[in-house]
């Protein structure tokens, strides 16, 4: 398996991921394409012989970072991509000068909540009625 970073080739592709993972909630081809050609954008994959397993993307302003999507393909789950990308992003972020890193997660999705725990993030605050179905989010931190 490969991590590399995006393509803007690769953002057909990832908006299908998107849309079989997140549904109601998918980035859209036009967002993705909008938000990859930012110059404070850094997308990354993980590709294993040619398919995308994975992907994520980080957005670093000044001292901070958001990470956007973080995705695993269902057949690839629970073997270490979500950390590899976690771990690649963090640096890329520490690397642009972030000291800290923001995310947004439901908070019915506790597989997405321990990946997040094992990898240094910590629950900072809560967003009520966040997403479009009234669903709260946590929103959590990681120091650099």
């Amino acid at each position: 398996m490969l991590i590399r970073e995006w393509r803007y080739e690769d953002i057909l592709k990832i908006s299908e991921m998107e849309r079989d993972i997140f549904s109601d909630e998918a980035w859209s081809y036009k967002t993705l394409a909008s938000v990859f050609e930012m110059p404070t954008f850094f997308g990354v994959l993980c590709e294993d012989e040619g398919e995308i397993a994975g992907y994520g993307g980080v957005t670093v302003a000044a001292d901070s970072a958001d990470i956007g999507n973080v995705a695993v393909a269902e057949n690839y789950r629970n073997g270490g991509i979500g950390t590899n990308l976690l771990k690649k992003l963090c640096a890329v972020a520490k690397e642009k000068g972030a000291e800290k890193v923001f995310l947004e997660v439901r908070v019915s999705n506790s597989a997405a909540m321990g990946l997040y725990l094992k990898n240094g993030f910590a629950g900072a605050y809560a967003r009520t009625r966040y997403y479009p179905d009234g669903e709260d989010c946590l929103v959590m931190v990681k120091n650099l």
